[in-house]
């Protein structure tokens, strides 16, 4: 395989950090540019779409490859705007690094922070780049000091000399330590790897614009990374799906493993889960608008394939994992309002090929029109201009409609049924909720001898692929799991669609009883503003129900963060412009949804009723007289053909907890028998460390355990003696020597553990053994006489002393452990015995040894006290 040392690094930053402009000159000091393009110019390599030049931003990821020094890089440029952070996080899904650029001028912003923290949550390795040192700002030992403080404190300045980066390094990573300790300084190699790992980020300061500190970064990320090691087997991940400029469909992958030829076979699966196979017809590797078509791609490079129809963002080729799609950030769907009147199905299906390269979009066909999702103006711009330059469309979002969802709050059984003639399916789902940003977990508990794989599986498509609405307003469902308990087919009449029939039945009954709750989206918002203003400003976010954190006060302004409803968060921006006079300033994020604060006002506006639902409805089909008739949600249960998994599980329990007690016998008839087969015993003293061991364990059990009682062993003397290895070799020499030995360790585990042990020695065959019991210190020993085994003694010793699960029968013998079934007590085999006994005598060792030395340490300093009070006596 090519060795070569590639890296993919993305680009990121807050809005007009100057993060376009550092590409720019990254490109031009490696040699790849002539001439540097300028983002006020209208000329940058990477911004080269129309509405990107227009309005002077980033809107989507562009790539550039570039080489200096080793390496190659494949650089990833994202948008820095929030309104378009969806295309942001599809390009950190590939980078073995990424550049975090912070304007010098304004400081940390709270964009910044939300980047930061997806930078962490992937555990991308980051290189911090502050520019615009060339104008007024805070000065760079500030800026430094708030990004340790912000940020980490493993941030390291990395234009200091090298012996102050060493020593730096050497505090945050252990093996930085061990070389700068032992060589006075840190091999390139081992400082890449505590980048590599995240436990240092580099820092550098400088001027894109000016060209200052971009000879030294570029420097840095060729010397401090390091070469990946890349499977055999070809794998790719894909991060983004784009059209080029006659329209032809791009898969925009970096190669995570092996290689990869023009007319190579792909397996994929699409983002319906169906596992498709294509052949690449070109690969193209992109700087800016320009392209190279290659014939081969290899691990670690970044490129664009064609030929794949049903690649989706997140998707793996080569292998066939699930997509993994992100989750939506977009809060409000908004109605597409046409100059001219437009066939819906084509304008459907055109909007569906613009939301293959922006998801988000998520275009909808209602009563009311075609709608989107648009995560704020910028985004609803673009989506005008991406419509008009396609398709020749002129259109415009209308007021967005904030988008709710729902979830349930407790556990319920939901069940489906679908039985018109010819047809059969029954499904049953127990939905309960997950923690907030769970989304909708679907599995399956149910056994394949119960209903088929293939069944089960369908029904989990059927569940998977659609967007579940809930029962108060029709919103989408979210935080729940949806488990498949049960189901039956029948075989002659069930086909495929009946089981998506039931299994949609069996989740709006669930809902039905589940107590849902509306949930509505929250930002997390921060503005800056003068300080003398923070109170006007705490005062309007508490009138939102907002949840505030501790402001943060500086000498002339002050930072207020937290969370707030998007429903009462309105035209706020423009509020605070005005009683700021221009100087307030918030940025928001979506965070997320919250229990409605005002679910009753809500529900009735909207005006949905689940029953009238006839695409998803909760009633039930089932079969008499050869036709079908529909019963409703009320009065399903008693109709179904299978049992309520929920209620026969309760009802198990029950059963097994009555049959528990009933069973059990207290410790007075345990006590009561002992002393009838064995006699009183005497339970003499184990040492004071043991029982102060004891007593301090005794007090850290749950009171449940306390009460639990003694716990009884029986266990089969020769069969274990033969069973332990250092036994039986005591026994081919000795078979009494044997016996006391494992006495002796019994005696000890009795000692430390508490509980009470019976030894039983088989007797049988001995002429004229009257059998024997008695005590060993403290535990019971038997003897069985002439002509009684020793399985049959502990047969009648289980059964006399009944089921009981405080008592465990110790054996190999196959008879005996049948006996033991028999009379409900727990089996336990020699060698788990065994193991059992050898932890005890571990920690048995343990304390004593503790005691010894704590003894040992009591002695010394005893007799230091006594040297100490001689040497007083004998002073003149």
């Amino acid at each position: 395989m090519d060795k070569k040392k590639r890296i993919a690094l993305s680009i990121t930053a807050h809005v007009d950090a100057g993060k376009t402009t550092l590409a720019e000159a990254m490109l031009f000091e490696a040699g790849q540019l002539k001439k540097r393009g300028r983002v006020d110019h209208r000329d940058s390599v990477l911004d080269y779409e129309d509405f990107e030049r227009n309005r002077g931003i980033t809107a989507f990821s562009k790539q550039a490859v570039f080489s200096y020094g080793s390496t190659e890089f494949s650089l990833i440029d994202t948008p820095g705007h929030a309104d378009l952070f969806a295309e942001t996080r599809r390009g950190l899904r590939v980078p073995d690094a990424a550049i975090l650029v912070i304007s010098g001028s304004e400081g940390i912003q709270a964009d910044t922070g939300v980047i930061w923290e997806l930078l962490r949550t992937r555990e991308i390795p980051t290189w911090i780049f502050v520019s615009k040192m060339d104008l007024a700002g805070d000065g760079r030992e500030a800026l430094f000091s708030e990004l340790k403080e912000r940020l980490s404190d493993a941030v390291v300045d990395f234009l200091a000399p090298d012996e102050t980066i060493f020593e730096e390094a050497a505090e945050l990573d252990e093996a930085c330590l061990d070389a700068y300790l032992e060589h006075g300084a840190i091999p390139d190699d081992v400082l890449a790897g505590a980048i590599t790992v995240g436990r240092v980020f580099p820092c550098f300061f400088g001027s894109g614009l000016q060209l200052t500190g971009v000879k030294e970064f570029l420097e840095g990320l060729d010397r401090w990374t390091l070469i990946h090691s890349w499977p055999e087997r070809f794998s790719a991940l894909c991060y983004k799906i784009s059209r080029d400029a006659r329209g032809q469909r791009l898969t925009q992958v970096k190669i995570t493993g092996g290689s990869l030829s023009v007319r190579d076979p792909l397996q994929y699966r699409t983002a319906d889960g169906v596992l498709r196979e294509e052949k690449v017809t070109g690969i193209r590797i992109y700087s800016g608008a320009r392209y190279e078509t290659v014939e081969r791609a290899e691990a670690g490079q970044v490129c664009s394939l064609l030929g794949l129809t049903g690649t989706a963002a997140g998707c793996v080729l080569g292998e066939e994992n699930e997509v993994q799609q992100e989750s939506a950030e977009s809060v409000r769907r908004y109605s597409l309002r046409f100059e001219i009147r437009q066939d819906p199905v084509t304008l459907l299906e055109q909007l569906r090929q613009l939301s293959e390269e922006l998801p988000e979009l998520s275009p909808r066909a209602g009563r009311d029109g075609i709608s989107v999702c648009l995560s704020g103006r910028m985004q609803g711009e673009m989506l005008k201009a991406l419509l008009l330059e396609r398709f020749g469309l002129r259109a415009s979002p209308e007021e967005g409609q904030l988008i709710y969802k729902e979830t349930v709050t407790k556990k319920v059984e939901g069940v489906g049924h679908f039985e018109p003639l010819r047809h059969y399916a029954e499904v049953h789902l127990v939905l309960e909720p997950l923690p907030p940003g769970s989304g909708i977990v679907l599995e399956s508990g149910c056994p394949e001898d119960t209903l088929n794989r293939n069944w089960q599986n369908l029904i989990l498509d059927a569940l998977c692929h659609e967007t579940l609405p809930g029962v108060l307003a029709g919103a989408e469902l979210t935080d729940t799991r949806i488990c498949l308990v049960s189901g039956r087919a029948h075989p002659k009449h069930t086909e495929g669609g009946d089981f998506r029939e039931a299994a949609r039945r069996a989740l709006r009954h669930g809902l039905m009883q589940a107590e849902c709750r509306l949930l509505e989206p929250v930002y997390h918002f921060e503005v800056k503003l003068p300080s003398e203003q923070l109170g006007r400003a705490i005062g309007d976010f508490r009138a939102m129900h907002a949840q505030l954190d501790s402001p943060r006060q500086e000498e002339r302004f002050s930072t207020l963060s937290g969370e707030v409803f998007v429903s009462e968060f309105g035209d706020y921006p423009e509020t605070l412009l005005s009683y700021t006079h221009g100087f307030g300033k918030v940025t928001v994020h979506p965070a997320g949804y919250r229990p409605c604060h005002n679910e009753a006002e809500v529900l009735e506006q909207i005006g949905y009723l689940a029953e009238r639902d006839t695409e998803w409805p909760a009633d039930s089909v089932f079969c008499a007289h050869g036709g079908g008739y529909v019963v409703p949600w009320r009065e399903v249960t008693q109709y179904m053909h299978l049992p309520s998994f929920l209620e026969e599980r309760s009802r198990r329990a029950q059963s097994e907890a009555a049959l528990h007690r009933l069973q059990r016998i207290d410790d007075r008839e345990l006590e009561a028998i002992m002393l009838k087969e064995f006699g009183p015993i005497r339970r003499p003293s184990v040492g004071s460390a043991l029982n102060e061991e004891k007593s301090r364990e005794g007090k850290r059990k749950a009171p449940e355990q306390q009460a639990e009682g003694k716990t009884t062993v029986i266990l089969d003397g020769y069969n274990f003696i033969f069973a332990e290895p250092e036994l039986k070799a005591l026994a081919s020499d000795h078979l009494g020597a044997a016996r006391e030995r494992l006495m002796d360790r019994l005696s000890n585990y009795s000692g430390f553990t508490g509980r009470e042990v019976i030894l039983v020695f088989d007797g049988f065959r001995t002429a004229g053994n009257p059998g024997s019991r008695s005590a060993h210190a403290n535990i019971r020993v038997a003897f069985t006489p002439e002509g009684e085994s020793a399985d049959a003694y502990i047969e009648r010793l289980a059964s006399e002393i009944g089921k009981n699960d405080r008592v465990s029968v110790v054996t190999g013998d196959t008879m005996i452990r049948i006996s033991a079934m028999r009379s409900g007590v727990l089996r336990i085999s020699p060698n788990e015995f065994r193991l059992e006994l050898e932890e005890a005598e571990k920690h048995l060792q343990e304390i004593l040894m503790k005691s010894n030395f704590l003894a040992h340490q009591t002695s010394g300093a005893e007799a230091g006290t006594v040297k100490q009070e001689k040497k007083e006596k004998t002073k003149p």
